[in-house]
């Protein structure tokens, strides 16, 4: 089961947000049939998104990421709450470039340059909107750019996704650090210093270390202090009763053309790829529901 701990450390001058999403990722896998790189793009992308939602404080609060890049995999879309469900697709599933030199899968390449933009819709007249340039196009240090630039929040952040042979999710997962205002140096220093020399993400979780195990590697020195274990999932909430209500919404005379031009209507959900089919019977009923 993927999930997420919330904790704090230093006595509470360090809060810490870290994430096992392998399952989370391999469903958006299934659903997008996206390429090794890809599925690495979007992979950190739904970890970063599921931690942001946690951080969110009320149930209809909704954060969203767009990254928009002019590489070959032209972007993706992400959006969360903050109970731990997460959806997201890519603008281009298939990507197929050269590794990096080191063997890695290059997400900076495949998205390239471009911006990043955070929506976070909390109830008010209009959504926070949050906008920065991709700085390196790996995600996590774009995130790192956008938490001190557009909300002056220290943070360190780690994206992880490891793809197997058969381009199923092998591992993912990621943690989100921030420090607080009144932290001591000793703990930044402290916190600098693992950061700098800690194994990647992925590769903690491929020998076998939980994300418990990876927290207390992290800032056990600290006092860590678990606050919440949040489950995560990949759910998407469309249903044929929403897209009714789309095409309802759509009004009278746009049905009336439908009906008589199309004689059909295929609507689909770019979250999770599914497709809904109306026949004429079926867009008759809705129109039946307009003029009532």
């Amino acid at each position: 089961m993927d999930y997420i701990l919330r904790a704090t450390a230093g006595d509470g001058s360090v809060r810490v947000f870290i994430a096992n999403t392998k399952e989370t990722v391999q469903q958006a896998f299934l659903h997008h049939k996206t390429s090794p790189v890809m599925s690495a793009a979007l992979g950190r992308a739904l970890t970063a998104v599921s931690i942001m939602g946690i951080m969110l404080k009320s149930d209809d609060d909704l954060v969203t990421i767009k990254i928009n890049g002019n590489g070959l995999g032209k972007g993706l879309v992400v959006t969360g709450d903050n109970k731990g469900s997460v959806k997201g697709y890519p603008l281009n599933p298939v990507v197929d470039i050269p590794l990096k030199p080191n063997g890695k899968l290059d997400v900076q390449n495949a998205l390239g340059e471009g911006s990043l933009t955070v929506i976070k819709d909390m109830g008010l007249k209009e959504p926070y909107v949050g906008q920065i340039p991709l700085v390196s196009g790996e995600i996590a240090e774009d995130l790192t750019y956008y938490f001190a630039k557009s909300e002056q929040t220290p943070s360190a952040v780690s994206l992880g996704v490891l793809v197997d042979r058969d381009y199923s999710i092998k591992q993912a997962g990621g943690f989100i650090i921030q420090v607080m205002p009144d932290a001591d140096e000793d703990i930044i220093n402290s916190l600098e210093n693992k950061l700098s020399t800690i194994k990647p993400f992925t590769t903690l979780l491929e020998e076998g270390n939980t994300i418990e195990d990876i927290l207390n590697i992290l800032l056990g020195n600290f006092g860590v202090n678990i606050l919440d274990k949040i489950p995560v999932k990949f759910y998407c909430n469309c249903s044929r009763e929403r897209v009714e209500k789309a095409l309802i919404s759509i009004g009278k005379h746009e049905l009336e053309t439908i009906i008589k031009e199309d004689k059909k209507a295929t609507l689909h959900c770019h979250f999770c790829n599914k497709d809904y089919d109306f026949n004429e019977d079926d867009l008759k009923t809705l129109l039946n529901e307009c003029t009532k």
